[in-house]
């Protein structure tokens, strides 16, 4: 089910409505859909220096797709994408705490190469907010 937001939700929370439905998306376990929602702000931001944010959000929600076919390299390559991506941003961009993904980014990566477990069969699930 993918959620939207009308134009007042927007100016309450003062970002565009397919933003704040990635989270909701995200942290409902539907990546495909979190995925599919924050291209409509990727694809005009593209030319913005928000482009590689936004690309990474994308990157990370696509690697949950990944790992939830227990497809492990594609997922990888992909949370390293999205860790390179975010390297320019200060630890809070767009409100959001840039510096908890990236330990969040970091944790997965590790147990992922370790082989240790799959981060969304094991322990709770992975949970993106926004900072006022």
């Amino acid at each position: 089910m993918l959620l939207t937001y009308g134009p007042d939700m927007a100016e309450v929370h003062g970002t565009e409505p397919q933003y704040l439905a990635f989270f909701e998306e995200f942290n409902g376990q539907r990546f495909y859909e979190a995925h599919e929602v924050l291209e409509e702000v990727w694809l005009p931001a593209r030319k913005t220096g928000d482009r590689a944010f936004y690309q990474a959000l994308i990157q990370v929600a696509a690697a949950f797709v990944h790992l939830s076919k227990d497809r492990f390299r594609p997922a990888v390559r992909l949370l390293k994408l999205a860790r390179t991506n975010l390297e320019p941003y200060p630890e809070q961009h767009n409100r959001f705490d840039i510096g908890r993904l990236r330990g969040y980014i970091q944790r997965w990566l590790t147990n992922l190469e370790q082989g240790r477990f799959n981060p969304l069969r094991f322990g709770p699930p992975p949970h993106l907010e926004l900072v006022s």
